[in-house]
Parts: structure tokens; C-alpha cells; sequence
């Protein structure tokens, strides 16, 4: 699904961009940046002016000036210079000159140096995006780029947002944007830790907004904090009525966009008549709703495949069901049109559900109308329940969805308008993994392995995947390079997978691990925890400013048992621990019976937002389960 790849690339902060005087007067030498803007800085942005320009409700020109300062090696990425355009955005002109230390001109653009190349995603097999880039590849620091461009917007459905401080080691001396529309025209916007209202005046016909801030130190992000975002100067706009290649809309509510995506799909459910038929056969005889979609869903997924194209408004059009039907692909639009055709067809109604899949989850503004989507998944009610559907993904069950769309709102769409819904949230219950490990050690120190995990929820995603997308061989080579041991040997390998709206999968490891133990005159070590071992610490921080944010809640249950060659007794075995804070909990033990070493661990992890002033009861926490996931045990061999 199109979204905003065109805008965000030209808002990231490569493509920052000033306004103002122009360096050859030495305006962008290095002394002349606040001592106080260097502090943890790679970049400083010395200038940068955005000026969008509303014509009308179908055609705007973006203007951008922007100058920064690659203070080190480290800034290097920031002075390419990288837009993306397509048959909505067209770039009209671009300028650049580089700046010495002194703010003295280097040299400037030529029309020669800028490439044009392809934008296209790896996502998206066909797509009219395409790319202007350039890189004056300077390495005399510091030294200062200036680009300019404008830009022809031909498609009012997305507005720029303003993001000053875009990335952390970056400062900015100033940063300006403004807005201008006709008087008659009632645009919006919501601001993100903004001082005040914007500079409001008049240019004839024409309203102006002004927006400014300067000498923004650069940050540091902290581990698990907010979205930056949100946490510096942060402006979105959005239209009211828009334009789109001859589709109308508008943007005040939820229900007006609703409308407008229901206007692009709308007449394209209709299936060719051997589907239809095929339809039938699957489910007339099928008394459960649910049997039915997941009959359907089935049927869907092994005779389409996902395949991404990107044309126009095709970027948020779907192809006709029986385009997909005779074709046998789509995109995710294209997709959930079909299975949405087929459902119909069945008699079960169904929703299509725009959706920001991936990263993001928690930026979504519910207050403020926007297609800021780049997906689209089914929704299912049944009775008092609902069935989710991802229908680019050929393995994954009916009725549930994984980490890329779960714990989110998306826009459902209907007849009349849409409106938001909130998808299934997987916590600690159900991302769970259990796993019992039966072991032999020898006198040798060596240990002989059979492990048996269950992965659930979430935990099940990754494994998932590398069964179901990997070859026997590439898996067996990804647990030679994972798995934490020193010198091993995968013996056999089984994984079962058990389809569900809670999907699973069973694992089972064999495996030979050299020297395991180690032997000191009548001494043993042996480490109790074979396969479940921590490996994230913190440091601690008394000046933390940020709030911490977990959103991924799981629980680990672990259970082993290793069988020892007989004569052994304890010297010295680890405590029980069992420690629990807002973070999380952790228990772990360890018992020798005759010959057998038993040791039990748990490990949970709680989602939320915190206080930044528990960020240290984390890192604690953290250490601790560090420490003690490695903890040996002593034996002395008997006299």
C-alpha cells in the first residue's frame, strides 16, 4: 500500500533543510555555532526554512532551504542529499553548494552531478517512485552542505510534518516552517512541545502560518525511551478537502477518510464464476462461521501470492477480485479485496482495516484525522468475537496476526465512512516459551542435549518463519551460528508447527556440546542454565530524563534436568533467587538429588510505560538476571 514514502524521505533528516542568508559571507562558519550546540553533536543544522504552499485543494508547491555542518566522520550520512518523487511529487529544481570550516564557498551543484535513479522499494516489485541523490563525499571536517529544492505536489492526500531535531547528535541553530493556504481554507494541525501559537498574517488572498524555534541542543537517546518524536518539536498537518488523480475527499473526521478509501474499492468484489462455484463447495456444508474464513483464508493463500505494485493511485486502489483471482497475486490491497470477495460470497461480512503495520504503534494519533497507513488487513466479526486477517502471508493462521499488525489502531472501512478499531494485543500469557531439557554429562566434561521447546504467540514468529521460508540446510546452519555454546554439534532437528488463532510451534534439539563442563583435580563446573542465558545489560543512569517504554511483554519457563556421572557431591551450589519489580520477574533454583542436577528458571518481562525515575530498578534488574543465568555449580568428586 502507498503511504508517505515520498514525504518522509523528504522530511528525514538527510534532507533537512534552511532558508536565510547564504554562507559565501562566511554566515556558516564553524565559529560562529553557540559552544552550547556542540555539546554530543555530529551535525549541527544551521538554518533550515520549509514553506508549504496550498494553491488549491489538489496542488501545492514544498519549498526547502537547509544548510548543516558534519562537524565529524560520524555526520557523514546527513550531508547526502536524497528526494524521492513520483506522479504526485515532482522535483522542479535543486541547488547545493559546499562550505569550508570558515563558511567559505567550495564549490557548487551542477545539473551534471545529480543522479536519477529508481526508488522502488524491495517491497514493491513495480513502483513509480524515483530518487534525485547527490554527495559532495567531503572529508575536511567540518564543513557545511546547503541545499535548496521545490517540489510540485499534483496530490493534496499528505502533508510535510515539522521536525526540527529529527535524529539524536543533532543540533539546530535554526529551524523555520511555514504555511500558506488560501483565506478560505481551513487546514489542520496539532503540535508536539511547541511554545505558543504560530505567527498568523496575511499575503493578499492568502493566510500565512509561521512556526520557529532555534539553539536546540543535540540529544542522546536513552535505552527503551518515547518515540523522539514526541519528546521535541513535532508538528503534523493535515488536509480538509484533498484531491487524489481525480478522486475527491476529506480529512476533518475519521469517517470522512473512511468514505473515500470505500470509494476506491467499491465494485471491485466481484468473482468469476468458477471461484463463485468453488466458494460454495468449500462452505455450504459448513455449519461454523469460523471453519468457513478459515476454509477461505486457505484456499486464498495457496493460490495467491503477495507482490507489491505501486502505480499512481493504484497506491491506494485495490485490483478487482477477479483480476487476483485470474492472476493468482496482489498486493496487501489487492489481497484483502479478494478475500473480502470471497467471504461475500459465502455470506459473511467483512471489513477492510487500513493499518500502520511495523514500527509506530504507540505515534498513532487518535485526535487527528491522517492516512498515515501502509497496510490493510480483514476484519471478521463473528458473533461476540472478531477474526483478523494478514492476507499477504502464506503460512500464517487464520485469525491471527504477529508482532507487524497486533496492539494498534486501524481505520475500519464501510459504506459509511470508517472508523477506528483497536487490533488483538498479545501479552505475557500467551508470548510464551516452555522449554524442558533432558542431559547427560560425561566424565570427559561433555554434555549430550536433548532439548524440547514450545514457542506461542509471538515467541512462535521468528521460528516460524525460518521454517517456513529456509531450507532444511539453511536452518540447521542458522542454529550452528545461534545457539550458545563454545564447541557443538547439532545431532537432529524437528520442528511441528500447530495452527491456531494462538499458533505454536514444537521444537526438538539433539545436540553434542565438547567440554561443557569444566574439571579442576576433584572439582567440576557446571553450568545449571544450558540454553536460556541473558545477554542485555544496562548501565545505570541517575540523570535519566526520559520515561522508559517495554512493549513487548513474554513469559520464559525453563525446566532441566542433567544426569551426572556418579561420586559427586555439592561444594557449593547458587541461592534461590526470585526477584519481581513494575519490570518484570525472575525466579531461578537449583537442587542435586543422588545423581541429577535439576534446575528451574523463569523469566518474565511486563510491557507499559514507566517513570524514568524506575529506569535504574530495570538496569538492576537486568543485572540480575544476567549474573545469575550464569551462575555454576561446584562438585567435589567423593574420596
Amino acid at each position: 500500500m502507498r503511504t508517505q514514502v515520498v514525504l518522509l524521505a523528504v522530511l528525514s533528516l538527510i534532507l533537512s533543510r534552511p532558508a536565510g542568508a547564504a554562507g559565501g559571507d562566511g554566515a556558516y562558519s564553524v565559529a560562529n555555532i553557540p559552544a552550547s550546540l556542540l555539546k554530543n553533536a555530529h551535525v549541527v543544522k544551521r538554518m533550515e526554512v520549509e514553506r508549504f504552499d496550498l494553491k488549491n485543494p489538489g496542488e501545492a508547491v514544498y519549498s526547502i532551504k537547509y544548510a548543516l555542518t558534519i562537524l565529524d566522520e560520524a555526520g557523514d550520512d546527513y550531508a547526502e542529499f536524497a528526494v524521492h518523487y513520483d506522479k504526485f511529487q515532482s522535483i522542479r529544481s535543486i541547488d547545493a553548494t559546499l562550505y569550508d570550516a570558515n563558511g567559505k564557498e567550495v564549490r557548487s551543484l551542477k545539473a551534471r552531478d545529480i543522479q536519477d535513479k529508481s526508488g522502488v522499494s524491495e517491497n514493491n516489485l513495480i513502483d513509480d517512485d524515483r530518487m534525485k541523490e547527490h554527495n559532495f563525499y567531503c572529508r575536511n571536517y567540518p564543513y557545511t552542505v546547503e541545499y535548496s529544492y521545490e517540489m510540485k505536489f499534483t496530490g493534496t492526500m499528505f502533508y510535510p510534518f515539522w521536525m526540527p531535531l529529527q535524529d539524536e547528535h543533532v543540533a539546530v541553530q535554526s529551524s523555520q516552517f511555514i504555511f500558506t493556504c488560501p483565506a478560505d481554507y481551513q487546514f489542520r494541525f496539532k503540535a508536539f512541545n511547541y511554545t505558543g501559537q504560530p505567527v498568523q498574517t496575511q499575503e493578499k488572498d492568502r493566510k500565512v502560518f509561521t512556526w520557529q524555534v532555534g539553539n536546540l541542543p543535540a540529544v542522546t537517546l536513552e535505552p527503551y525511551a518515547p518515540e523522539l518524536r514526541f519528546l521535541t518539536t513535532y508538528i503534523v498537518f493535515g488536509p480538509t478537502q484533498f484531491e487524489m488523480q481525480d478522486y475527491k475527499g476529506t480529512m476533518e473526521t475519521w469517517a470522512d477518510l473512511g468514505k473515500f478509501i470505500y470509494a476506491l474499492k467499491q465494485g471491485r468484489d466481484q468473482l468469476p464464476e468458477n471461484i463463485r462455484a468453488t466458494v460454495h463447495q468449500m462452505t455450504d456444508n459448513e455449519p461454523d462461521p469460523y471453519e468457513k474464513i478459515r476454509k477461505l483464508y486457505e484456499f486464498m493463500q495457496k493460490n495467491t501470492r503477495y507482490v507489491s505494485v505501486q502505480l499512481g493511485i493504484g497506491g491506494w486502489q485495490p485490483y478487482d477480485a477477479g483480476y487476483v483471482a485470474t492472476k493468482g497475486y496482489g498486493d496487501c490491497k489487492a489481497l484483502v479485496n479478494y478475500m473480502y470477495s470471497l467471504l461475500k460470497e459465502a455470506g459473511i461480512t467483512s471489513y477492510y482495516t487500513v493499518i500502520r503495520a511495523g514500527r509506530g504503534r504507540k505515534s498513532f494519533l487518535t485526535d487527528f484525522p491522517a492516512s498515515t497507513f501502509n497496510h490493510v488487513i480483514l476484519c471478521v466479526p463473528v458473533k461476540q468475537d472478531t477474526v483478523w486477517l494478514e492476507c499477504t502471508n502464506q503460512t500464517i493462521p487464520a485469525g491471527y496476526l504477529g508482532d507487524f499488525t497486533d496492539d494498534r489502531y486501524g481505520l475500519l472501512v464501510d459504506e459509511n465512512g470508517g472508523h477506528l478499531v483497536h487490533t488483538p494485543r498479545y501479552g505475557l500469557r500467551e508470548n510464551l516459551q516452555v522449554r524442558h531439557i533432558k542431559a547427560s554429562l560425561d566424565e570427559g566434561g561433555n554434555l549430550q542435549v536433548q532439548a524440547n521447546s514450545t514457542y506461542d504467540a509471538e515467541q512462535q514468529d521468528d521460528v516460524s518463519g525460518l521454517i517456513n521460508t529456509l531450507s532444511r540446510d539453511k536452518v540447521k546452519e542458522y542454529l550452528h551460528e545461534n545457539l550458545d555454546f563454545a564447541t557443538y554439534d547439532i545431532s537432529s532437528f524437528d520442528y511441528r508447527e500447530k495452527k491456531g488463532r494462538l499458533p505454536s510451534v514444537d521444537e526438538s534439539l539433539a545436540i553434542s556440546v565438547s567440554n561443557y563442563a569444566t574439571a579442576t583435580g576433584r572439582r567440576v563446573f557446571i553450568l545449571p542454565n544450558v540454553m536460556s542465558r541473558a545477554r542485555l545489560r544496562l548501565k545505570e543512569d541517575t540523570a535519566r530524563q526520559y520515561d522508559v517504554v517495554l512493549d513487548y511483554a513474554y513469559r520464559d519457563v525453563d525446566t532441566v534436568e542433567i544426569s551426572l556421572p556418579a561420586g559427586y557431591q555439592p561444594e557449593a551450589m547458587p541461592p534461590d533467587v526470585d526477584v519481581s519489580n513494575p519490570f518484570g520477574r525472575y525466579r531461578c533454583s537449583v537442587r542435586l538429588l543422588g545423581n541429577t542436577l535439576y534446575y528451574y528458571r523463569l523469566r518474565e518481562q511486563y510491557s507499559g510505560r514507566f517513570p524514568a525515575t524506575q529506569y535504574n530498578d530495570l538496569v538492576r534488574l537486568l543485572e540480575l538476571v544476567y549474573k545469575n543465568d550464569r551462575n555454576r555449580v561446584v562438585l567435589v568428586k567423593k574420596d
